[in-house]
């Protein structure tokens, strides 16, 4: 009986330790996501302010994935912090000349915002379904990545090959992705699946952004007087 006690007591424990660190995790996670969010603003509205020029396809790949798996080797140290900024401050300064192509456009101004507010509601609608209902999205892993594959090969064919339509498709399967990354990745935080917040904020980031450069691209398409 009492070792039927002492079992229950730290299973208890256990659980409510558990409990404790997810708990943990997702709210260094909402913060470092917000200071992120509000750096990468700040670098990308001086981008666009001096008119930087865009880094080209090969830097921006090379920048990212090096940035990327660099912040993954130092997250769990203080460095990956700085490391983390430094990613988030890239992707900053490449959506820069993103902003200022879609401003020059009719109404610019409207479809940044209009993208800016449907990210926004977009993310937070998704992130409170899931903290809401606790359901469990870790299905989803393996279709989205396999998604985001095939989304990444299409969209650089569109873009070598020049097809707006195909570029247009893109754009939309990417808002599908992203929101479902979005569900995938807060489930994984509250269901102990990811422990890291600096790596559970690099993946919330990038689907923000993805998401919101998409409905920059799906609502500019209607913008442009070309």
């Amino acid at each position: 009986m009492t070792n039927g006690i002492s079992a229950y007591r730290t299973g208890t424990l256990a659980g409510d330790a558990s409990l404790l660190g997810t708990h943990r995790v997702l709210r260094n996670t909402y913060a470092l996501l917000g200071l992120t969010l509000l750096f990468s603003a700040v670098v990308a509205s001086l981008s666009t302010a001096l008119a930087l020029p865009a880094p080209g396809l090969l830097l921006t790949l090379g920048g990212f994935f090096g940035l990327f798996f660099l912040t993954a080797k130092l997250s769990n140290s203080g460095w990956g912090l700085l490391s983390v900024f430094g990613l988030t401050g890239f992707m900053g300064y490449t959506l820069g000349p993103v902003l200022s192509r879609t401003l020059a456009l009719q109404d610019g101004g409207m479809i940044v915002a209009m993208a800016l507010g449907g990210t926004a509601v977009i993310f937070f609608a998704l992130s409170a379904w899931v903290l809401a209902t606790k359901r469990d999205f870790s299905f989803m892993g393996g279709f989205l990545f396999v998604g985001m594959v095939v989304a990444f090969l299409a969209g650089l064919g569109a873009m070598f090959f020049q097809v707006p339509g195909l570029a247009l498709v893109v754009s939309a399967v990417v808002v599908l992705l992203m929101a479902g990354m979005i569900l995938y990745e807060t489930s994984n935080i509250i269901h102990g699946g990811e422990t890291n917040y600096i790596m559970a904020t690099v993946s919330l980031y990038v689907s923000i952004y993805n998401l919101f450069t998409s409905l920059l691209s799906l609502l500019g398409m209607g913008g442009n007087d070309e």
